[in-house]
């Protein structure tokens, strides 16, 4: 009879497992850029955070940042895939995905929930909200940033603005000129957008001889002589060598490859959030009720290495709370 018992309750676990499996929302992921990108990787994160057991996630990437002339093709795989998939939900990952995937593709056209995040431009831009589509804007935190370079450095007036001249950069362009009067005590002196390392190495001599510091934000993709695109990390290495004054990052990884310092805005608050919208979502709430949102999370990043470059001794004030790393 026990046996009997143990039996019927080993069934009775196996029927629930298998119930709650079926469950499981499937989700799709069209990130704009490639899988080891460092901004990527954060988003995945917070994304699986958010989701966890409760989705079967599938992901694509549109390797913009590489091949942006590619981006279309990609993106036209990646409505095969979702045809393929019919999936439960959507989360789709910075401005080249929006542009290229779901305004072709998916809206007006999908019943699906469409979450985007890491958009740069304003939302009307694309025609977000709709009845399916809303999300989590990106906005750098570049007041806090230069301000907390200030804490590190006072002499740092003058701030000059860089990043590669796609979707992104032209965003973060349009962010500074919006909002320049608030950065109290600094003044922008330039914003240069540029797409090969001629251009670039042209821009950050420019910048030595009238700035104090240099923003930096979406370098990778810029190409060499060769027509190479460049990673991240070797723009960065470039800049350096020709910019030998404190550099301002937009992300950690800026700073974990050699800038000075930033007040960092994360991929995983990117993908948390909107991951945790579409969950919403996909369990019932009408999209209307979700509205658009944005970044607000800010982490204080500090490379030690620099510091020691410029010969700045920080008071502890400003260490206090702040991330300390070396260069990678």
């Amino acid at each position: 009879m026990r046996r009997t018992i143990s039996c019927l309750l080993v069934l009775v676990c196996l029927l629930l497992s298998v119930s709650v499996d079926a469950m499981k929302f499937k989700v799709l992921v069209v990130m704009s850029y490639e899988q080891d990108n460092p901004w990527c990787v954060e988003i995945r994160e917070g994304i699986e955070a958010a989701l966890g057991d409760s989705s079967d996630i599938t992901y694509f990437y549109m390797n913009t940042k590489a091949d942006f002339k590619g981006g279309p093709d990609r993106a036209k795989e990646a409505f095969e895939l979702y045809q393929r998939l019919q999936p439960d939900g959507v989360i789709t990952a910075d401005d080249d995905a929006q542009s290229m995937f779901v305004l072709p593709y998916l809206k007006g056209s999908t019943s699906a929930p469409v979450m985007f995040c890491g958009v740069n431009a304003e939302p009307a831009e694309y025609g977000y909200p709709t009845r399916t589509i809303t999300g989590m804007l990106e906005r750098g935190h570049v007041r806090e940033s230069i301000a907390f370079t200030q804490q590190l450095q006072p002499a740092v007036k003058r701030i000059g603005f860089l990043a590669n001249d796609i979707p992104a950069g032209q965003a973060m362009r349009r962010q500074i000129e919006a909002e320049k009067g608030e950065y109290a005590g600094a003044a922008v002196i330039g914003i240069s957008l540029v797409k090969t390392t001629t251009e670039l190495t042209a821009a950050c001599e420019a910048m030595s001889r009238n700035t104090d510091a240099l923003y930096i934000d979406s370098l990778e993709g810029i190409a060499d002589a060769q027509q190479k695109p460049l990673k991240n990390k070797e723009v960065l290495d470039i800049i350096r060598k020709t910019y030998r004054k404190p550099i301002i990052g937009a992300n950690r990884y800026h700073v974990e490859q050699g800038a000075l310092c930033a007040v960092v805005k994360t991929g995983q608050e990117q993908g948390e959030t909107a991951a945790a919208m579409l969950l919403k979502a996909m369990r019932g709430t009408p999209v209307e009720q979700l509205a658009v949102t944005r970044n607000y999370i800010g982490r204080r990043i500090i490379n030690v290495n620099a510091l020691e470059a410029f010969g700045i001794t920080p008071k502890p004030v400003v260490l206090r709370g702040a991330t300390l790393v070396r260069t990678q």
